[in-house]
């Protein structure tokens, strides 16, 4: 039998997940590979996988999808990961830059932008730098192990979940299994059996990882994450679509 495709994330978010994969005897029956996000998406686009670990915005772009397991990344509030860093409050940004590696985080920036905050800055696609901002108007968008102990950089900082939260009530999903075509039903069973057994594992993982002085890993893994894809979590899902959608 072909192995089965996986496209998944290499953050520090996805850890869990990986450790179960590489340590489950699904690893035999699966090809993975590691990718930024928005890679992620686009090799399920095009089917270079069958499986991925996408951000949920770009579901959109997929002429079928179905979700096949009952986790995911997401947060029932702020996730220490996503963020908007500024040097000025929000309701004064003119220009905002977006982050090339997510689409999910850049569009529930400009869903919050045009709903909640009810701004309309410049949106920079390209931005030279798109790491920092010493402009007193330019704020951006950062994701992932790139923001570790960045929160104190910078005057205003807006976690996105966080910010989400306070505008819907809902917890959020930054990113889903989502496959590209029907995938057998004993196989999802193993699969989610493997991704249990990683996030039952987060300790052990924690061990292995570097520590750092700026930032509190057990607390993201184990407090600020939440990998349970409820029902509520897939209510927001939806309404977060229906807001791109809008936009």
């Amino acid at each position: 039998m072909d192995k089965i495709r996986i496209s998944a994330v290499s953050y520090t978010n996805t850890k869990p997940f990986l450790y179960g994969l590489q340590h489950s005897d699904i690893n035999k029956l699966i090809d993975l590979s590691l990718d930024m996000p928005s890679d992620c998406a686009q090799k399920l686009i095009d089917d270079k996988a069958d499986i991925g670990l996408i951000p949920v915005a770009a579901t959109l772009n997929l002429p079928h999808w179905e979700i096949i397991s009952a986790y995911c990344i997401g947060a029932e509030g702020p996730v220490n990961s996503v963020f908007i860093f500024s040097n000025c409050d929000i309701k004064d940004v003119k220009r905002l830059q977006l982050d090339p590696e997510s689409r999910s985080s850049n569009n529930l920036a400009r869903v919050l932008l045009k709903n909640f905050w009810k701004i309309q800055p410049e949106l920079i696609i390209e931005a030279p730098d798109y790491t920092q901002s010493t402009d007193s108007e330019t704020a951006f968008v950062q994701i992932g192990d790139r923001t570790f102990g960045k929160t104190e950089q910078y005057k205003y900082v807006y976690d996105l979940s966080g910010e989400w939260k306070k505008f819907t009530g809902l917890p959020f999903v930054f990113a889903a299994w989502i496959a590209n075509k029907p995938i057998p039903a004993d196989f999802i069973k193993e699969f989610d059996s493997a991704l249990r057994h990683g996030l039952a594992h987060r300790h052990e993982l924690l061990k292995t990882l570097p520590q750092r002085a700026d930032f509190d890993l057990e607390d993201y893994l184990m407090h600020k994450l939440d990998f349970d894809l409820t029902e509520d979590k897939k209510k927001a899902l939806y309404l977060f679509l229906d807001y791109i959608k809008a936009l």
